[in-house]
């Protein structure tokens, strides 16, 4: 049986030197690549060989195409075809208002956070893909809750960069699953980890209400966890295909639920109970609005038959 290869973007550090070492728990031969810090990256490669693997680290820009390039060679040579490839490295960027940023923050975060995983993705696809002679594989993405709230007043241009991993993982997951390779997101909260400021993480866990609306972690195990059961096992793997070429059931469970919860499209169901949702979004909306409560019993007096008929 070959050789399984795991490619770690950022992963000297946090999050990612986490799940290096887990690839190694699970069998993978790891690539460990960093954009300075080398000490701790050999770190984890220590780790990683401790567990019987091997380790290459490899000090990498993913916002630059010719350091992406490279790392992907060396990685053919000195440990062989890629098999999973983790986008774990990106930044968090200068914490403020969107009207607070300037053009370079903006770019420098959008290359490395946008561009990275999309730069390397492509590499990992030229060796992957079934249509380039490959073997098939998995690519998994590191977004963010943030893509979901927006980080309002915080952080929105790196909320706008996780969303845009949404939105790639999405679409080329479809692009490539005929192909044998599977492309998926894992979507974490917030983790006490070295990319942030940690004196305001430890405010926030002081405060019991603020601890348990951001639900602060201790540590990077939760999200590896779930990186663990879900994307890095090599069973499902032609479920998971068809899933990407149709429609994936946890996007359709979402619109569902969002069209149910639309109080605009109360009226849409059918029998009393839909009658009675209806009557309840005009009350609030009235209410919000500052007007007069409406007569609960003119609908009766003006429409007796629909009554009736209840």
């Amino acid at each position: 049986m070959p050789t399984k290869v795991c490619v770690v973007t950022g992963g000297s550090r946090g999050l990612g030197a986490a799940i290096a070492e887990l690839a190694a728990e699970r069998g993978y031969d790891v690539c460990i690549s960093c954009r300075s810090d080398l000490a701790r990256a050999e770190q984890v490669a220590v780790k990683v060989r401790a567990a019987g693997r091997r380790a290459l680290v490899v000090p990498a820009d993913v916002a630059k195409e010719v350091d992406v390039v490279h790392m992907f060679k060396l990685v053919d040579r000195d440990l062989g075809r890629v098999d999973v490839l983790v986008n774990n490295a990106g930044v968090s960027g200068r914490k403020g208002r969107v009207d607070a940023l300037d053009e370079n923050e903006v770019m420098s975060l959008l290359a490395t956070n946008v561009a990275g995983p999309l730069l390397c993705s492509r590499e990992a696809i030229l060796r992957m893909s079934t249509v380039h002679g490959g073997r098939g594989g998995a690519i998994v993405n590191l977004s963010s809750a943030a893509a979901r709230i927006g980080g309002a007043g915080r952080n929105v241009h790196y909320a706008t960069s996780k969303g845009a991993i949404d939105v790639m993982t999405l679409g080329l997951a479809r692009e490539v699953a005929a192909e044998g390779i599977r492309v998926n997101a894992v979507r974490p909260g917030v983790i006490d980890t070295e990319s942030g400021p940690r004196p305001s993480r430890a405010a926030r866990a002081d405060d019991p209400d603020a601890a348990r609306r951001t639900r602060l972690r201790s540590g990077a195990s939760g999200a590896v966890a779930r990186l663990r059961r879900r994307v890095l096992r090599d069973r499902h793997r032609r479920r998971c295909h068809r899933r990407a070429l149709i429609s994936p059931p946890a996007i359709r469970r979402t619109a569902s639920a969002r069209t149910t919860r639309r109080p605009g499209l109360a009226h849409a169901t059918a029998g009393a109970r839909g009658n009675r949702r209806a009557a309840s979004s005009s009350a609030h909306r009235r209410k919000a609005r500052g007007a007069a409560p409406r007569d609960r019993h003119a609908h009766a007096r003006s429409a007796p038959s629909q009554v009736r008929g209840r």
